[in-house]
């Protein structure tokens, strides 16, 4: 995981002195996203700039990275079949960096072959020829923006990372997408195996847990300890479940990490389940007035003032700050909501649309909560896995018929990955009703009742921030004003937004 920059330039054989000097501030604004390391190269009319943090080889694996026909690579993300990329491949590797197995692929197979990594990663390749490549993962975890100006194309992992001149002209990198500099924008193929749909309720269930397990085994991949965000919700408490399963002893038991208000049931729910697991745990227990004074850092992190993003930031950006203390991994339980049909309002979706709902859900994750995810974690130096976004996974879900994912209107959510691992929690906490991060975490309600730390106007639905929408509410408007603070002059027209605020 890292924070990665280019500026390519279009107009020109060779990137100029104030192309450099631009890119190596870029990196200036990101360095939180790789404390391990920061490197820069000019290749011909581009500049590569990486800032990294270290989990696959440590000693060997910094970043540009060089293939013997003169291409460079910078990447954020995991590549979780490296090895098996690697034992396929002819190239000639030169690290044992899962990263450079985008190289491999991208330079022997071509761009459609990124369908082939198995992962999450935004990378650039980048040639003295004027060969250049930019891609970004199928469903958009890791972040990438670029800005097309004057000649030159700037990319970078974060918002904050351009300078403000070019901030208006800033547009998130789409999803599942590459841009080269011989075809444009491009959309890569999307690689979906075949994945017969369940034949009955209990085959459904067997393969949800079978996939999922494999899933989170996956990505316990790193050469150092991984630990787990557990918030006593199913999704966390399924992914430590699994992983003190199938950790590996040298580490020691798996580290476990909770976040909320003294006394809140999140809290409660996690200790009972790290109790129940083995985990090493550990919790960080917030007063409100701290959970207040953090919101400036949380929104200039996160870059966003949708207001459920910062409910559900708080205690996730604290959770972060204390989880870095010991791992540079965190595994968390994003996405299973959007494939098992998890909130409340979808009882509301007629099953004839739930299917297309669902699916829109999980493709619109990329600037909404895995932005959150990515960017709390992030400000920490600490990197974050989403196995329930495992291609596999998401495959299977989209096979297995609505109905079975229903949870009617007395019944509880996501039955069958409940039912997918009956014995491998306590029965009142695997059954245990879903609650959003910031209500378990008994943060929402302090969010909304101090806005006016923020906000004191009482015209607040009349007052506006510059270049941004009217506010849905005053709490809104506060975050507007924080993240104007910060984020001066970026778009609104970047930024994810829910239907409600």
């Amino acid at each position: 995981m890292c924070g990665i920059v280019a500026v390519h330039r279009t107009d020109s054989p060779a990137v100029s002195a104030a192309d450099i000097s631009a890119g190596e501030r870029m990196l200036d604004r990101i360095i939180h996203r790789g404390p391990d390391g920061r490197a820069s190269r000019q290749v011909g009319q581009t500049f590569l700039g990486h800032n990294r943090l270290s989990i696959v080889d440590l000693p060997g694996g910094n970043q540009p990275i060089g293939s013997d026909h003169g291409h460079w690579l910078v990447a954020n993300g995991e590549i979780y079949n490296h090895a098996e990329l690697r034992a396929d491949s002819t190239y000639r590797f030169r690290t044992d960096s899962d990263n450079e197995a985008v190289l491999a692929v991208a330079l022997q197979q071509g761009i459609d072959a990124i369908g082939d990594l198995r992962g999450m990663y935004a990378f650039v390749i980048a040639r003295e020829d004027g060969t250049f490549i930019a891609a970004r993962d199928e469903l958009g975890v890791k972040p990438l923006y670029w800005a097309d100006v004057d000649g030159a194309v700037y990319f970078a992992s974060e918002l904050r990372a351009f300078d403000e001149k070019i901030r208006p002209e800033v547009r998130e990198f789409p999803p599942g997408h590459a841009w080269s500099s011989s075809e444009g924008l491009i959309r890569t193929k999307r690689y979906v195996p075949p994945v017969p749909a369940p034949a009955d309720r209990a085959e459904a269930v067997r393969r949800i847990r079978e996939t999922v397990i494999t899933a989170v085994r996956r990505r316990m991949m790193a050469d150092i300890p991984v630990g787990v965000f557990l918030s006593g919700g199913l999704d966390s408490s399924i992914v430590a479940a699994v992983m003190a399963r199938y950790a590996d002893n040298k580490w020691g038991p798996v580290r476990s990490f909770a976040a909320g208000t003294e006394g809140s049931s999140d809290l409660i729910a996690a200790r009972r389940i790290a109790e129940h697991l083995g985990l090493d745990h550990t919790e960080r227990v917030y007063s409100s007035d701290e959970a207040v004074n953090a919101l400036p850092s949380v929104v200039a992190s996160i870059e966003s003032f949708e207001p459920s993003l910062v409910r559900s930031a708080v205690p996730n950006y604290l959770l972060a700050e204390t989880a870095a203390q010991s791992v540079k991994v965190v595994l968390t339980g994003e996405g299973a909501d959007e494939l098992f049909a998890g909130y409340d309002h979808l009882r509301e979706i007629e099953e004839s649309q739930l299917q297309e709902e669902l699916e829109r859900s999980v493709r619109g994750l990329h600037n909404l909560n895995l932005q959150r995810c990515d960017r709390v974690t992030m400000a920490h130096g600490l990197e974050a896995r989403v196995p329930f976004l495992d291609r596999d996974v998401v495959n299977l879900a989209e096979q297995i018929p609505i109905a079975w994912r229903l949870p009617g209107l007395y019944g509880q959510e996501k039955a069958l990955l409940r039912e997918a691992f009956e014995g491998w929690l306590p029965d009142d906490l695997l059954w245990r009703p879903k609650e959003q991060f910031g209500d378990g975490s008994g943060t929402a309600d302090v969010m909304r009742e101090r806005a006016t730390d923020f906000e004191s106007s009482a015209n607040w639905h009349e007052e506006r921030v510059a270049g941004l929408d009217a506010p849905r509410s005053r709490e809104e408007l506060a975050y507007q004003r924080l993240f104007a603070a910060e984020l001066a002059g970026i778009d609104a027209a970047v930024l994810g937004r829910f239907a409600t605020a």
